[in-house]
């Protein structure tokens, strides 16, 4: 059972929920009024922002970190900045692993190229190095850096390390580039949402079922977006912190903006484990604590769970999906049609079997599936058994080489050869499509982190349609156990067997590069042919024209449609190369329209006549003269750019290219309902854009011209309604609104981006 309450609620002495509107009866048990501000600072979440909060304020928060980390998806781009910003060291512990592309041979030489920039970038300004199959990036940061108390910012969404009493958040490169220039992470002072844990898990559910469950409850109704998650409860101590890394890095699912968990003798046994017994210490909440929300989860109810195609909160319990079949798998169909547009197809329907329903692929993989705990679980499962010879497969990826040795020292490995899995090196690719691509119409069950539309791999625009379910190791390993019919857990008993885990840190000892306060600036940087520096982009000017170059009605565009993820990530070096597959998978024809936008800019930038360039614009200067006061605006003085407009962009990833690769091709705004996320909109805002929303409907077209007067002077403003101008056959006045923006935001859009702005210090 996952029940959220209805507003606020007090937590007493750590197991007592009392909702905010029975306030009253905190005073019964502890003999004191309940003071709601007061309680706000018991947080345990509180106490870790305070310590790292920097302005004195704690209403808005200036954020320094205690380390970094990113993979080779975003390194490059990072470093890059930060080096055009003016950056000479790594002033904290920034770890660099390449576990995204590292499987991916697209392009030749590029991917190891970007690895190879990233030593050479460890070695001049003193990083970490993790070199390619050591370790995934999370699982590298448990094991060595996450501890309690502690703050970490990572370039992906799913920097998660809650379970170690560390608050992690994962954000857009530009994020990380202010750190690494030292200054701030700027941020309203977030909500705190108890997630209070009660009972314990039966022994064949495992943390992805908890995360499915969990994630279903409160995804669609935003329950926790943009607040922290913060575990509570007798229930947490049920369950190791293995077992708990695994639930706590799928709450990136639910939108919320950081996790933390209360501490206690199993998380000092787990840093002890790992060498690290000096970064444990106890976090609980105080006697008296105030959330902002609260979801009690009774553990014990919660059954084997599977997510759905085409998003995590697609969540239904195993049983309930075997027992009506088509009814719902007919409505994936139709999401599917949704999605493909008609360039693709997909069915279920056709899986179905008088055994259940058949699957195609399976995978445990990355930083929530290939843990210790849930390796020798699945191996246990599979023990004598066989996968089969058909069309089902099934791919296991453990997190780090330490969790593969410790995994074949006890004989898990072979025993999972043995029944036909396939054993891979620590590698993100299933997580984002660059490896074990389905085939075309095909389903794979997967113990990964998302389970986005494509985002396994598939090319709807080359007729290709596959698609992901997600689920726990544990039913996975049952699944594969019975040939590949989806079977849930529950129905073997061979759960809870889990050898102590033995940690073996020789080979981090001699392949990772440890050059934190080590840097030399006399190392130059190795720059493969690929890697690029990023194009000039103008400062924004008083009055701007956009160009509506794609119109998105979907509820919610996530960031693998704004760019995709896969073998195009390949191309992260090379901003303008990367550009050429924005929206490809949504609206192949974006990428055409935006050049066009921007080349008119870049004649307005070298002082040409911009109506020569495109002489439509003739026409729309004529009716924006016609606009009270805008008499005598000057195409000269008018940037102009492309601008999308999106009903709820931004869901998953971290990745900083869903907003940059937008702007290196003519970029200007965004014009959206809300946005799904604080890390886009930021990335949105870092890369220059202005991050317009709107309360109407979009009552334009795509190649309809949207013109904003005195767009500087209104980011000064209150910003709640900025008037603009629809230019096509008339001229229509609608109104925009901007939420809030810090002082620096603002500075950086006017700048036109993040490098200009600290160019400009």
């Amino acid at each position: 059972m996952v029940k959220l309450y209805d507003g606020g609620a007090y937590l007493v002495n750590g197991d007592t929920i009392v909702p905010e509107k029975e306030a009253a009866k905190v005073e019964s048990l502890t003999g004191k009024k309940a003071l709601k501000e007061e309680a706000r600072k018991g947080t345990i979440a509180y106490g870790i922002m305070e310590a790292h909060n920097t302005s004195g304020n704690m209403e808005n928060l200036k954020i320094k970190f205690d380390a970094m980390a990113s993979h080779d998806i975003t390194f490059v781009g990072i470093i890059q900045t930060a080096k055009a910003s003016g950056m000479e060291k790594f002033p904290i512990p920034y770890v660099l692993t390449n576990c995204h592309n590292s499987l991916c041979a697209v392009g030749g030489t590029i991917n190891e190229d970007d690895h190879m920039f990233g030593l050479s970038a460890a070695k001049k300004y003193g990083g970490i190095y993790v070199p390619p199959h050591i370790a995934v990036i999370h699982q590298y940061m448990r094991e060595m850096h996450a501890g309690c108390g502690k703050m970490i910012l990572g370039s992906d969404s799913h920097t998660r390390y809650g379970a170690l009493g560390t608050m992690a958040i994962g954000e857009g490169g530009g994020e990380l580039v202010k750190q690494l220039l030292c200054d701030t992470y700027d941020v309203a002072c977030p909500g705190v949402v108890g997630i209070y844990l009660y009972g314990k898990p039966n022994p064949w559910v495992g943390p992805q079922d908890i995360a499915l469950a969990i994630i279903g409850a409160v995804f669609k109704n935003g329950y926790v977006k943009n607040k922290v998650m913060e575990f509570v409860g007798p229930g947490v101590s049920s369950m190791t912190t293995d077992y708990r890394n695994g639930i706590d890095v799928m709450t990136t699912e639910t939108t919320c903006l950081s996790s933390i968990w209360r501490t206690d003798e199993d998380t000092k046994k787990f840093l002890t484990t790992h060498g690290r017994a000096d970064a444990y210490k106890e976090l609980n909440p105080a006697d008296v604590a105030y959330y902002d929300g609260m979801v009690y989860v009774d553990l014990s109810t919660v059954k084997p769970m599977i997510a759905l195609p085409f998003h995590p909160s697609n969540t239904y319990e195993i049983d309930e999906l075997n027992a009506n079949l088509s009814d719902i798998l007919h409505g994936v169909e139709e999401e599917a049609a949704k999605i493909s547009q008609g360039r693709a197809k997909f069915h279920l329907a056709d899986k179905i079997t008088d055994k259940g329903l058949q699957v195609q692929q399976a995978v445990i993989a990355g930083c929530a599936g290939g843990n210790y705990t849930n390796v020798v679980e699945a191996a246990n499962a599979l023990r004598g058994k066989n996968t089969g010879s058909g069309e089902f497969s099934l791919a296991v990826y453990p997190s780090s080489q330490p969790v593969f040795i410790n995994l074949t020292k006890q004989g898990y490995i072979a025993d999972l050869m043995e029944a036909g899995a396939i054993i891979r090196t620590a590698f993100c690719g299933p997580c984002f499509g660059a490896g074990d691509t389905p085939c075309n119409d095909g389903l794979s069950i997967r113990h990964t982190t998302r389970n986005f539309p494509n985002r396994e791999g598939s090319k709807p625009g080359n007729g290709q349609m596959s698609a992901v379910a997600l689920m726990d190791a544990r039913s996975i390993a049952a699944t594969a156990a019975n040939g590949g019919i989806l079977t849930s857990a529950e129905g073997l008993d061979c759960w809870g067997d889990v050898p102590e885990y033995e940690f073996d840190p020789s080979v981090y000892n001699k392949r990772v590069y440890y050059g934190f306060q080590k840097g030399d600036e006399e190392k130059s940087l190795v720059y493969g042919p690929n890697i690029k520096d990023w194009p000039e982009m103008s400062p924004l000017t008083d009055n701007i024209l956009l160009k509506v170059c794609s119109k998105i009605l979907d509820p919610v565009t996530t960031t693998d449609e704004l760019i995709p993820s896969g073998e195009t990530s390949s191309f992260r070096s090379n901003p303008l190369g990367l550009a050429e597959f924005t929206l490809s998978r949504r609206d192949p024809e974006y990428v055409g329209r935006s050049k066009e936008v921007d080349k008119i800019e870049k004649a307005r930038v070298a002082g040409e006549d911009v109506t020569k360039a495109e002489p439509e614009l003739v026409k729309v200067y004529e009716k924006i003269h016609t606009i009270a006061g805008q008499e005598k605006v000057l195409p000269v003085e008018t940037e102009v750019g492309s601008m999308i407009y999106a009903v709820k962009p931004g869901d998953g990833s971290a990745r900083e290219q869903a907003a940059s690769c937008q702007r290196v091709i003519g970029g200007l705004a965004n014009i959206t309902k809300e946005y799904a996320t604080k890390r886009y909109r930021s990335n949105v805002m870092n890369w220059g854009m202005i991050p317009f929303q709107m309360k109407g409907e979009p009552e334009f077209e795509i190649g309809d011209y949207i013109y904003v007067p005195d767009v500087r002077k209104a980011l000064d403003g209150d910003m709640k309604d900025i008037k603009a101008y629809v230019i096509n056959d008339e001229v229509k006045e609608i109104s925009l609104y901007v939420a809030d923006m810090t002082e620096d935001e603002k500075k950086i859009v006017k700048a036109g981006c993040l490098i200009n702005y600290n160019r400009s210090r």
